[in-house]
């Protein structure tokens, strides 16, 4: 069976290959139009694992288990959003919530020059946590792993114990040993809320990117085998956005592979201007054969964040005509993010001291 490793920052390519590897079901489209959010109806959420049991509470109007989270193992940028966003989306429901900051898990699982101790993960933990709560959570919707329930903590070590190391390899193929205890508190932040001591026994779901799916399917073999009454967590997948280069994930770890939540104005034209595309090497090509929007970096970014599907959709299309060159869809994108990240700075900026407060409780 192929490998897929969370912690890479390469982009995963061939999609149907990983459908027919690990068995996840694409969304029919009477479901996308249920959900009716972009995210369903752009692609962008691409599979699931038993959504069904999520949609029928949705339609009943009854509660479910709605958990995310992030590692604080660098500064947020636009590949985040998707994540924030589907815990906003389910949060509107009759959901019960927990977005976890995993500082822990940030400081563990990354190599000692990326994150050298504890306080830099709680430094980075403060600055998620005032974009998240910029982008509309609260703090009640928060934990964050260093200072939680006492319960938490005893559930991952008893996790620790209905796991093998054979099992651990088999599906990340290595074993190291920051990773695995960061994997073990992933698995206790998805499975916890179901404890007597939280929410009890119920459905759960947790969006993830499709190569963050190791994770998934841990974590269900690890539910079949505790002695709790625990539902077996669902999981929808949303594809990875693109870095700004080829061949990458936008990534914390590459600055130049991201547009940052926190990037000023100029950062963002400066990043978008160098942005691959699918044009063409000169205008007069492309205004005769038309671009590649398939492969542009700059339309994924609109595709991904901007509101209005027609605005989108007839980019794309003037682009791949050729009635619309490549400068032109830089220029719409970068006033498209300069206005909306302007908007989100002022609103993280109220949200600091809060944040610290979060964090450092």
């Amino acid at each position: 069976m192929a490998k897929i490793d969370p912690w890479s920052s390469q982009a995963i390519e061939n999609y149907e290959h990983v459908f027919k590897e690990f068995g996840l079901k694409k969304f029919p489209d009477e479901m996308k139009k249920k959900l009716n959010h972009r995210f369903f109806k752009r692609n962008i959420v691409m599979a699931h694992r038993d959504y069904e049991k999520i949609l029928k509470k949705i339609q009943e109007k009854k509660p479910f288990i709605n958990i995310t989270g992030i590692a604080s193992s660098g500064k947020l940028h636009l590949g985040h959003l998707v994540d924030i966003e589907l815990f906003l989306f389910h949060k509107q429901m009759d959901a019960k919530n927990f977005f976890t900051i995993a500082d822990i898990d940030a400081y563990v699982s990354r190599p000692d020059n990326k994150m050298p101790s504890m306080e830099k993960a709680k430094e980075l933990a403060i600055n998620n946590t005032a974009h998240v709560l910029a982008l509309g959570l609260n703090e009640k919707d928060l934990y964050v792993q260093s200072n939680y329930e006492k319960k938490y903590y005893e559930f991952a070590f008893e996790l620790s114990k209905k796991i093998t190391k054979n099992m651990f390899e088999a599906v990340y193929g290595h074993v190291d040993l920051g990773k695995i205890s960061a994997s073990l508190l992933q698995y206790a932040d998805i499975l916890h809320p179901q404890l007597k001591e939280f929410e009890g026994k119920m459905p759960s779901i947790t969006g993830i990117g499709l190569d963050q799916d190791p994770h998934a399917r841990l974590t269900r073999d690890v539910a079949r085998r505790v002695n709790h009454e625990i539902e077996l967590p669902s999981f929808v997948y949303f594809k990875h956005q693109s870095g700004l280069k080829q061949g990458t994930k936008m990534s914390a770890s590459d600055p130049y592979s991201a547009i940052f939540l926190d990037d000023s104005n100029e950062d963002i034209k400066k990043k978008i201007n160098k942005a691959f595309t699918g044009g063409r090497n000169t205008a007069e090509e492309q205004r005769k054969s038309g671009a590649n929007p398939d492969i542009c970096k700059v339309c994924e970014i609109l595709t991904f964040h901007h509101p209005e599907d027609d605005f989108v959709k007839n980019t794309i299309e003037n682009e791949k005509k050729g009635k619309t060159l490549c400068g032109d869809v830089k220029k719409m994108t970068i006033e498209f993010l300069q206005e909306m990240l302007s908007k989100h700075r002022e609103k993280v900026e109220k949200n600091k001291t809060l944040a610290e407060k979060i964090v450092l409780g």
